[in-house]
């Protein structure tokens, strides 16, 4: 996991290329069309062999970003390659239980990461 400070600009080990999202931004599940907040990054796969072969049916490349997204409206948290992700237009607040965890509050169309 990454430390907190770095989780906002992170890089893909591999490419060297900066991850899409950021934690606390709002994305867009492209494929099974929900949305949710970023609460963490991966810059490359970092699940088990096992996970990988029995839920990534699409088969998403395990060397670009991965991303742990709490699901809008339901109790529910993902682990989703960044391919199947797409910004969300949207400006309301993400409804989860988990948010106030992670974030300290929700502001201009992104949640904010509490300060220590």
């Amino acid at each position: 996991m990454m430390k907190e400070k770095d989780k906002q600009n992170a890089v893909n080990e591999v490419t060297g290329s900066p991850v899409r999202f950021a934690v606390g931004q709002i994305v867009h599940h492209q494929r099974f069309d929900y949305r949710g907040v970023v609460v963490d990054v991966d810059p490359q796969f970092n699940g088990t062999e096992a996970w990988y072969d029995s839920v990534a049916k699409s088969r998403p490349p395990k060397d670009q970003p991965w991303y742990r997204v709490l699901v809008d409206g339901v109790e529910q948290e993902t682990y989703v390659a960044e391919r199947h992700l797409e910004e969300d237009l949207r400006t309301e607040p993400v409804s989860h239980s988990a948010v106030s965890r992670f974030f300290s509050h929700y502001e201009n169309g992104r949640y904010v990461l509490p300060t220590h």
